[in-house]
């Protein structure tokens, strides 16, 4: 008996005499209300179908998307038996580009299906409920297809028709009538002709006294289905009205205590559930008293409340996963100035964030005015280079506003050096604000050029990114940026420590570094190491004379000067003072007596200016060794370069000498304060003699001394 029922016999109960008054009334309107209620009945169970349907179908959808975020075969096969399994759908089919079949499971209903998505008006029998997605490549070109099918059976009809109390008929097309149904055999005919001549919310009568009503198929309901309830007509009308009026007497008292107690226990119960729910209690369930409107509300509480904590089990795991994601990258950030590493880690962060199949990170070279690719997920970014404010990431990076979208529908058309894609979002770095409106009268600004842009593309699911995805992709986007300019930042400071801030080259600290590596790879190798050992002559006398912002401008110009003579291999040292060290990979005695000639042609043929119109002419004391012929460790060919230095300036200075003893042992051979080097194309400049005015004489002698650094 319905809620309505039980209300209105305890209305009976409450008020028999109106009651018995207007029973000749109701006796001559109980059969149209019957067919109302009918109706109504054939309404609410309209819903029910639609919202089972429904279920059934975001069910099959959901197994489609588990098969379709997999493209390895194996593993297809694996996930599709598990969904089987599961009971997410009776069957998994995958077929290719030309539609044959790659993967079918055991028990997937034969076609044809009727398709959730596509509901066909006149086709059938349907033999399964399906939902098809289209699966893609990295590159956007089909692959072919994914079917999700439900087998519609006899069972599947039976619970239908339990849902909604109601009888429930799967209509086959003409000529074959009805596939399944819950009707009764006699009455199946009258009712499959009644569905008929219905259309939208209509109903008709049968002849035998049931009510029918068509429901489907329509988007989201692809199934034609018919529902059948009885009339209501009643035989013996007045005589059961009197017999229930005299009953209601007899029974008012024990019919208004049970009426009152079933009517709102289950009430009280749905009421007590929601309030659990309301508090967090996700768990609450109403148990089910019966099939009425209030157990078919319960039925509902009870579905929405499961489902509510599946979807809050799946956000807590996907947040798990985010946090994890997180974490990787704050370790990374923390531990490493490796760019291209912590760009990937941002990259796929977000991807992971957004469900994104694919994107890759680009940053501006100020140089070139173009963006190179730094690092890509799911796309290869190697070579490529986009032009300043061409194609979706060159706009992106010159106007610096993000955008998001699809390339068919809102463009821009892609640059041949872009990924091909659907679906995009892309935000930029470093850019200072969104691009205002133009004022009338006033000039626009220039806009912002970002420093690089991160891009995501094709969501997993064939969804569009929305405006969340565009603040989620401008806070990592905000990371990238930061770590660009911290591993900047690290290099450069990097840089500044191993240097020499006044001339610019390496410092002693990098030295004793770079030749122990040095050493190490000519040991590993078999090959030479030659070392050179620079002393500028009488440098004290150039502080003396003209002060040490002269000697400061004399060390830059000898600075310059190694740098014009060795190759692009070799490193040049300050060791401290006017004393310096060049490293020859790959260069034996004669090679090093060779770039020794060539410094100190260097030096000398050139005065050095320091002042205006004044200039002061130096020269340089070298001193040479070679490993592993003059010294078999790092520090001793050191120890021997400065050995041969002190030779040279103890022969009198403005030459060299090669370390002695060893393989590599060579005569020194001297060079003359005129002497000219080979025609080798080195830079080189005249002039010899002591210090003098720029383009003057020689003025005096210099006065020989025999300790280093004079």
């Amino acid at each position: 008996m319905t809620l309505r029922g039980r209300l209105t016999a305890a209305f009976l109960a409450v008020v028999l005499g109106p009651v018995l008054l207007s029973a000749l009334f109701v006796g001559g309107t109980v059969a149209a209300v019957g067919r109302d209620r009918a109706a109504e009945r054939l309404g609410v169970a309209a819903t029910a179908v639609r919202t089972s349907v429904s279920s059934l179908c975001q069910q099959l959808q959901a197994a489609a998307d588990a098969v379709a975020v997999t493209t390895d075969p194996a593993r297809q096969t694996e996930v599709a038996s598990q969904v089987v399994a599961r009971g997410l759908a009776s069957g998994v089919v995958v077929e290719g580009v030309d539609g044959v079949p790659t993967l079918r499971t055991p028990g997937s209903p034969d076609r044809p299906w009727a398709d959730c998505a596509r509901p066909a008006t006149d086709a059938g029998p349907f033999l399964g409920l399906a939902v098809r997605i289209e699966t893609r490549d990295a590159a956007g070109a089909p692959l072919g297809a994914i079917w999700a099918t439900h087998d519609l059976d006899a069972g599947t009809v039976g619970r239908l028709a339990g849902a909604t109390g109601t009888a429930v008929t799967l209509l086959g097309g003409a000529p074959a009538g009805a596939v399944h149904s819950t009707e009764s055999p006699g009455a199946l005919s009258a009712v499959v002709a009644a569905a008929g001549s219905v259309r939208g919310d209509a109903v008709a009568e049968t002849s035998d006294g049931r009510v029918v009503r068509r429901v489907g198929p329509a988007p989201g309901q692809p199934l034609p289905l018919v529902l059948s309830v009885p009339t209501g007509h009643l035989q013996g009308l007045y005589a059961l009205l009197v017999c229930a009026v005299v009953l209601a007497a007899l029974c008012a008292v024990g019919a208004a205590w049970s009426l009152a107690r079933s009517t709102t226990r289950p009430l009280a119960e749905l009421a007590g559930a929601a309030d659990r729910v309301a508090g967090g209690d996700l768990a609450a369930r109403v148990p089910l008293r019966g099939h009425d409107e209030v157990g078919r509300l319960a039925v509902a509480f009870n579905r929405m409340t499961r489902e509510t904590q599946a979807y809050v089990r799946a956000l807590t795991t996907s947040r798990d996963q985010l946090r994890g994601h997180l974490a990787v990258l704050g370790d990374t950030l923390s531990s490493t100035h490796d760019l291209q590493r912590i760009l990937q880690v941002i990259l796929e962060t977000a991807g992971a964030a957004t469900g994104a199949s694919g994107g890759v990170v680009l940053l501006l070279d100020p140089a070139t005015g173009t963006l190179v690719g730094q690092c890509g997920l799911g796309v290869e970014v190697a070579g490529r280079r986009v032009p300043l404010g061409a194609g979706l990431l060159g706009g992106i990076a010159a106007t610096g506003v993000p955008r998001r979208g699809r390339v068919d529908r809102d463009g821009p058309p892609l640059s041949p050096f872009e990924p091909t894609c659907h679906t995009y979002v892309a935000v930029p770095f470093n850019v200072s604000g969104p691009a205002t409106e133009p004022v009338p009268g006033v000039l626009p600004p220039d806009p912002p050029t970002a420093s690089g842009v991160l891009a995501l593309y094709d969501r997993l699911g064939s969804d569009e990114f929305d405006d969340a995805d565009v603040i989620t992709l401008r806070t990592f986007a905000g990371q990238a940026a930061v770590a660009v300019d911290n591993v900047r930042v690290h290099q450069e400071a990097q840089r500044l420590s191993l240097t020499d801030p006044l001339t610019g080259l390496w410092n002693y600290r990098y030295l004793k570094e770079s030749i122990r590596r040095e050493v190490e790879r000519a040991s590993r190798f078999g090959r030479m190491l030659a070392v050179l050992a620079l002393d500028l002559d009488r440098f004290k006398e150039v502080n003396d004379t003209y002060g040490h912002a002269a000697g400061d401008a004399v060390l830059v110009d000898f600075a310059r000067r190694i740098r014009g003579v060795v190759r692009e291999v070799d490193l040049a040292f300050r060791q401290g003072g006017e004393e310096f060290v060049v490293l020859l990979p790959e260069t034996d005695a004669e090679g090093a007596a060779i770039v020794a000639r060539r410094l100190g042609a260097a030096v000398r043929d050139e005065p050095f200016d320091i002042d205006g119109p004044r200039a002061v002419d130096v020269t340089v004391s070298i001193g040479i060794a070679v490993f592993p012929g003059h010294a078999a460790t790092a520090q001793a060919v050191l120890d021997a370069a400065d050995d041969a230095l002190y030779a040279a300036k103890a022969a009198g200075r403005d030459g060299f000498r090669t370390a002695p003893g060893g393989r590599a042992e060579r005569a020194e051979i001297p060079v003359a304060a005129a002497a000219v080097p080979p025609a080798d194309n080195q830079p080189r400049a005249g002039g010899g003699g002591p210090i003098r005015p720029a383009g003057g004489a020689s003025s005096g002698t210099q006065p020989p001394r025999q300790t280093r650094g004079g």
